[in-house]
């Protein structure tokens, strides 16, 4: 016999919900700076292990292919199976991944455990907001989701700081960006183990729609094949486009016609489809454009543009890591005692966009004061907007649905953020490239070489060239800034028509009372 479909759910105590929150923080943010710790320590990665260009990138890419492509399907495995079970399998699986990471001999190896990282990094990004959402109301469940944009700020913020670190201490080592993780894993998943206690809403007659999760897979994949390899390896106009983005639209194509059809989809389209989700996710992947490009190129910024180390571009970022961990809480908490969620969306729109228009008046001479206070506004934004968006989608499901609804989310910012690192990119390399040839040219020296920027070791350049390298990334950091704030901008848009309800109480929506015919119709 099933599991009921709305069983009567015993809602965990507040001192049992803080205790399960320790070990779901520090697992999220170890997924979360995985991403971000390598950054800095990648040259020396993929030197060391005698690796080539285009090997560099894919220990990037694989990474970021498996973890949003995994992220709808393990949404929707949180709906039919144990929640616990499957955190405690993600756990796992990206415990091993880690460890292996940092025991590998080559490239390749490199490259495949990544992407099995990746898999494990989706599945506990959407893990731990599927968990909380089953513990609390969704009311109660703007206090806890402010600390999770905390924790997705510092990891976000000081991943490079601390690969930075661990890289440049003799008797640690680039090996450990990887290590680091083990232990704290392994912490959390004993805390989670002895702590999570959840009522569990489960369906085992129900199958996995593996069409529709592998269709899903591969069209995102191909895309984000493209996004990542255009510009750089072929034109944006051009058969490699056509072919790529053409394919991608067909297989996804394909996966809508599959999800609605089948009785349990991976990516619910009757939820995505209505109204305040579809917005929702409209200004979350805007948030996710603007934010991930705009804090990876950041660093960049402050260590090529104005030549600072790793360590001091990580403190030089503490602005936008601060106003996230603030604004993140404070919010969470006036949302919780409202139970509106509206206001502080546009307000962190608002203040988000407001941001990035300051940083796009960025040069290689701007006062880091001003820096300080446009790095601030992103961060203040991003808190208020980025978890308070997840729970405008989580308050329209009922508890069944709760795992697909969140994945679908969290899979369309990490879409929003990749995408947005990868245009940015295309974008900054473009504008530098016509900046150092200007430069060189009124120097009269040629573009080409490393003399023209193809090469980031400055120390080597003779100091005329270094100047102009230095203040061709700065000037042109601004345009990424100006792209930044009109994807902001949309989100601002979408938050604007959302309905203003006022957050459920309840952890699952009331069942739908039955219609009643009026007195006096007939039989």
């Amino acid at each position: 016999m099933s599991a009921p479909a709305n069983p009567a759910a015993q809602p965990m105590t507040h001192r049992e919900v803080l205790r399960a929150l320790s070990g779901l923080l520090i697992v999220l943010f170890m997924a979360m700076i995985s991403s971000t710790v390598v950054s800095v320590a990648l040259p020396q990665i993929v030197g060391s292990l005698d690796g080539s260009q285009s090997q560099y990138t894919w220990v990037v890419t694989a990474m970021l292919l498996a973890s949003t492509a995994s992220t709808p399907i393990w949404g929707k495995l949180a709906d039919l199976f144990s929640k616990k079970r499957l955190l405690q399998i993600a756990i796992t699986i990206f415990s091993l991944a880690s460890l292996g990471c940092g025991l590998v001999q080559n490239t390749e190896q490199l490259i495949a455990l990544r992407a099995v990282q990746g898999v494990g990094m989706g599945a506990l990004q959407v893990l731990v907001q599927v968990v909380i959402g089953a513990m609390v109301s969704p009311k109660e469940r703007g206090r806890y989701n402010g600390y999770l944009g905390g924790v997705m700020a510092v990891s976000t913020v000081g991943g490079p700081l601390l690969g930075g670190a661990l890289t440049g201490t003799s008797w640690l080592g680039w090996r450990w960006c990887f290590f680091i993780a083990v232990p704290f894993t392994i912490l959390a998943l004993i805390m989670l183990t002895r702590t999570l206690h959840l009522v569990e809403s489960r369906r085992p007659e129900t199958k996995v729609d593996y069409a529709g999760a592998s269709l899903i897979a591969a069209g995102v994949s191909l895309l984000l094949l493209w996004v990542t390899f255009v510009d750089n390896d072929f034109a944006w106009i051009s058969w490699q486009t056509a072919a790529m983005v053409g394919g991608s639209a067909a297989l996804l194509g394909a996966a809508v016609w599959v999800e609605s059809r089948v009785s349990d989809p991976v990516v619910p389209l009757h939820v995505v489809k209505r109204r305040d989700p579809a917005l929702a996710i409209v200004a979350s992947m805007s948030v996710g454009m603007a934010m991930f490009g705009g804090a990876v190129f950041l660093g960049q910024y402050f260590q090529v543009a104005r030549g600072h180390t790793p360590i001091e571009a990580g403190l030089l970022t503490t602005p936008m890591m601060l106003g996230v961990l603030v604004s993140s809480a404070v919010a969470g908490r006036l949302v919780s005692r409202s139970g509106r969620v509206k206001p502080y969306i546009i307000a962190g729109s608002l203040i988000l966009t407001g941001g990035f228009a300051m940083l796009s008046a960025v040069d290689h001479e701007t006062s880091l004061v001003y820096m300080a206070f446009g790095m601030l506004g992103v961060g203040v934004g991003v808190g208020a907007a980025m978890q308070n968006l997840v729970l405008v989608v989580q308050n329209s499901v009922p508890l069944r649905e709760l795992g697909a609804a969140s994945g679908s989310i969290t899979f369309f910012r990490s879409l929003g953020g990749t995408i947005g690192v990868s245009v940015l990119g295309a974008i900054l390399a473009n504008q530098v490239a016509t900046k150092i040839g200007a430069g060189l040219a009124a120097l009269g020296l040629p573009s080409g070489g490393e003399a023209g920027g193809s090469s980031l070791d400055l120390a080597s350049m003779p100091p005329a060239v270094r100047e102009v390298v230095m203040a061709s990334y700065g000037d042109a950091t601004g345009n990424l800034f100006l792209f930044s704030t009109g994807i902001s901008a949309v989100g601002v848009i979408a938050a604007l028509f959302l309905t203003p309800v006022r957050l459920r109480d309840s952890l699952d929506l009331p069942d739908p009372e039955p219609e009643r015919e009026p007195s006096g119709a007939s039989l």
